[in-house]
């Protein structure tokens, strides 16, 4: 066997051994009885320290050496690329240093579930600082003297740094901050008010999964605290939430993670199980459930088709028409939580998140300052003060798992899907007539087709600038927020 051969077996085992420890992080979050948890943490930092050896293993090196990128074709080459680039970075780090990582972050989860639940900052704030030391550590050994925080960003968003997403944000947040106080100072939509049966909601929940092209043949949904979606090929699995007073929750969470589920299996099957055989990145991976959350799912075409199955299911719930219920699913509403706001308020609760992160990450905040730095920031951005921790920064799972450098690629994601939604708009001028319907085919396979099919064959810019026939800006997405929320709000 050729070392090219030899090396892409191995990676395709690296691979296998990779889905089956993202199956116990699934399971952790939907299945595991409570007290599993010490059991569980070393469970996972077992697999870790065998993923670990088998990223940095020397045969890796040797094989990468041996081989001539200009004798293999574009796939091949990619391939290579990829295995490189995961192979010098694990390379970095230390193997005891990786899997006090998994250890400590898989206990981490749930003491944060706790903590969460009894309102209790303080209780997580230690094994939360066990994290963070850890992880900039971490990141020391990644940047090799460089930023920090940057090698942590490129986890998630290769080549992306620190100081272009803020500057990205910088340009982002006052029209976004105008646009909110003037839909604020407007006459509101109506809000939902009401009943909603948990198990009527799921039962919608599978029709708008599957409405979205989510094959459940290859997949699942199930409930869990915080919404995701987990693996890639052909076991691809997500998961939602419930709220009997807010079903919208419910259904916009199922079809943002049916976004980044229907990415995972629409990847070439050819390159299953190979380091190009997911998403490309994690703002690559938000363009997609972004796009399909919100400029496909809230738009006012699908909405009125959304309106009909809820009054099939619910009955009369209170909103009279299709263009009323569009209104009040795009509502600009006061609230804490990052999943549940609106399209224009949802980039500044990620710009807060990611000044804190890097803050954490470069020595310029502590943990013990975190909670006030998190409530005195908040009521600077939104007016209104942190009622409890839930609400603040004990609402998110990321730090507690060690996912610095992942929040920004939200709104990344979200700058993305406003270049591939214009260029889908050209590709599919009777669009809205399909999605009234209830007919996302043509969407979906348009992204499919020019996106998704791709996997990490081309870097993260390069694969939106194909789909889109556009370099990735900001612009797109305030134009399509700027013209929606000015239509509805009659500004």
């Amino acid at each position: 066997m050729s070392a090219f051969e030899n090396l892409m077996g191995f990676a395709r085992d690296t691979a296998a051994l990779g889905q089956v420890a993202g199956r116990l992080g699934w399971d952790q979050e939907t299945m595991m009885p409570r007290g599993a948890a010490d059991q569980r943490s070393e469970e996972m930092a077992a697999m870790e320290k065998m993923l670990h050896a088998r990223r940095t293993d020397p045969k890796v090196g040797e094989w990468l050496a041996a081989i001539d990128p200009a004798t293999l074709d574009e796939v091949g080459q990619a391939q290579v690329r990829e295995i490189s680039r995961a192979f010098d970075r694990a390379s970095k780090v230390p193997a005891d240093l990786a899997v006090e990582i998994a250890k400590v972050t898989s206990r981490a989860q749930g003491q944060w579930a706790q903590a969460r639940a009894d309102e209790d900052v303080a209780a997580f704030l230690p094994v939360l600082e066990q994290v963070v030391a850890l992880k900039r550590r971490e990141g020391e050994a990644l940047a090799a003297g460089g930023n920090v925080y940057d090698a942590m960003v490129d986890d998630y968003e290769q080549n992306m740094t620190g100081a272009e997403l803020a500057a990205m944000f910088d340009t982002m947040r006052p029209r976004l901050v105008a646009l909110r106080e003037a839909a604020l100072a407007a006459e509101a939509p109506q809000k939902l008010s009401g009943h909603f049966d948990a198990d009527k909601q799921m039962q919608l929940t599978e029709k708008l999964a599957l409405a979205f092209g989510y094959d459940l043949n290859h997949g699942r949904i199930d409930k869990a605290v915080h919404p995701f979606s987990s693996g890639s090929g052909h076991d691809v699995r997500i998961t939602t939430r419930t709220s009997d007073h807010d079903p919208f929750n419910c259904f916009y969470s199922t079809i943002h993670e049916v976004g980044h589920a229907c990415y995972e299996q629409n990847v070439d099957d050819a390159y299953l199980l190979t380091p190009i055989g997911g998403g490309v990145s994690m703002g690559v991976h938000e363009s997609q459930s972004r796009i399909y959350e919100n400029q496909l799912g809230r738009s006012a075409a699908f909405s009125g088709w959304v309106y009909g199955q809820m009054r099939d299911v619910f009955g009369d719930f209170g909103i009279a028409s299709a263009e009323e219920f569009y209104r009040t699913v795009n509502r600009v509403n006061d609230g804490y939580i990052r999943t549940e706001a609106d399209e224009v308020q949802y980039n500044l609760h990620v710009m807060l998140r990611f000044d804190l992160e890097r803050a954490l990450m470069l020595g310029d905040l502590s943990v013990n300052d975190l909670e006030a730095a998190w409530n005195d920031r908040f009521k600077a951005d939104f007016g209104y003060v942190v009622d409890k921790p839930s609400n603040g920064c004990l609402q998110d799972v990321h730090w507690s798992v060690g996912l610095f450098g992942y929040f920004p690629t939200y709104s990344l994601g979200n700058v993305y899907a406003g270049c591939l939604h214009q260029a889908l708009r050209q590709a599919v001028p009777d669009l809205d007539a399909q999605l009234a319907a209830g007919d996302t085919a043509a969407a979906t396979g348009w992204l499919k087709e020019s996106l998704q099919r791709h996997g990490g064959l081309y870097a993260p810019r390069d694969v939106v600038r194909r789909a889109s026939g556009m370099e990735p800006s900001a612009e797109p997405l305030l134009e399509y927020l700027e013209a929606k929320f000015k239509g509805i709000y009659g500004l």
